[in-house]
């Protein structure tokens, strides 16, 4: 559960921004796209950092590299609170961004240590549910006290949380969990095989998909639904609910039929869902259910993926957990610039069947070399 906590934390830290694009932009006298720029440079660095970190600390006690992530990531969130000026700011979520890449991947790896291979599913279902929980509480609470108070104080709040969260980790988790050692080396080696590239790729275009929509929902049923502050926060939660059920749908899907087949399953979802989104004549009541649907299919994807990465080379799980979550943040800051550019050109109705081709690629990737199913 202190793994969980974590993952909130920075689950609250990267996304929290989505709620937040119309206060930033007029406190900082910009525009929604300039400010989600902070989304985008968080999701570089990250995508960047996350596996060079994992392998260079391979070494350090686990307990010690998570305490560590925990505190950069909390400094970096103190930064951004108390930032005047957008650069000032996108330093300090590039700081955020670092933290975050160590403690996402090293608390899956120390979560299915723990649990046990016969628990692998639940177990990553519990540490991810962390990131869900932080969509369906997080963000909506941060755009609403961001609408309310200012962005900045749910800067801070993250900041708070961050420090809990590291001093609870400091001081509940076990020493010398066993886990598979990570370097430089196993990274590479994933990175030159093709079959494990193209089955962390899955996540970037999954993900890319997801945000090339929902990178505006907020501003989406701000011009169709006329909605405000406690709207748009409502929306946000609905979205949040989907994931937190997400996520346990995706750990029961997992262990009833299968990671491969559970993905095939969502992919399919998402060619469906996203045009139907943005092209179809809906009432508010409609959209949220929908929006809330599509977010259980969303995030049911993260438990499959990981169970089926971990099966695919069960020595190199850190590593592929490093690049697997760094891929989220390739995903989100593509899925985000290329909603920004279909947002341009094509206005809301593009977002839906433009994310579809995303998702389409994705499910492409998962036919190109089927991961056999664990036996049983």
């Amino acid at each position: 559960m202190w793994l969980a906590l974590a993952n909130f934390a920075v689950g609250m830290g990267a996304f929290v921004v989505i709620g937040l694009l119309s206060p930033v932009a007029t406190d900082l006298g910009i525009s929604r796209a300039q400010a989600a720029s902070l989304l985008t440079s968080y999701a570089i660095v990250y995508a960047i950092g996350s596996p060079l970190l994992v392998a260079l600390t391979g070494g350090l006690e686990q307990r010690l590299a998570l305490t560590l992530g925990m505190a950069v990531f909390g400094g970096g969130a103190l930064a951004a609170a108390l930032s005047s000026g957008l650069t000032a700011v996108l330093a300090a979520r590039c700081v955020m961004a670092l933290g975050a890449g160590l403690v996402t991947p090293v608390a899956a790896t120390v979560g299915v240590a723990l649990a046990g291979a016969a628990q692998r599913g639940r177990a990553l279902a519990v540490v991810f549910g962390g990131l869900t929980l932080a969509q369906a509480l997080g963000v909506p609470l941060g755009a609403w006290i961001g609408y309310a108070y200012g962005w900045r104080l749910a800067f801070g709040l993250v900041a708070v949380l961050a420090a809990v969260s590291a001093a609870a980790l400091a001081l509940s988790l076990p020493r010398g969990v066993q886990v598979a050692v990570a370097s430089l080396a196993s990274l590479k080696a994933v990175l030159t095989s093709l079959t494990q590239s193209v089955a962390v790729s899955f996540t970037a275009l999954f993900i890319g998909g997801l945000y090339v929509l929902y990178t505006f929902l907020a501003a989406l049923v701000e011009a169709r639904y006329q909605l405000g502050r406690d709207g748009v926060t409502v929306m946000l939660g609905v979205f949040g609910v989907g994931a937190v059920v997400g996520n346990s749908v995706g750990g029961l899907l997992t262990d009833r039929i299968g990671p491969q087949r559970t993905l095939l399953l969502l992919c399919t979802a998402q060619l469906l869902l996203l045009p139907a989104l943005s092209l179809l004549p809906l009432n508010l009541w409609a959209f949220g259910a929908l929006v809330g649907f599509w977010s259980v299919c969303c995030w049911s994807f993260m438990v499959p993926q990981q169970a089926r990465l971990a099966l695919l080379a069960p020595e190199r799980i850190p590593v592929l957990f490093a690049l697997n979550a760094a891929a989220i943040y390739v995903g989100s800051s593509a899925g985000s610039a290329l909603g920004g550019l279909t947002l341009r050109t094509l206005g809301f109705d593009g977002l839906g069947p433009i994310g579809a081709l995303l998702a389409l690629l994705a499910l492409g990737s998962l036919r190109w070399r089927a991961t056999p199913a664990p036996p049983g």
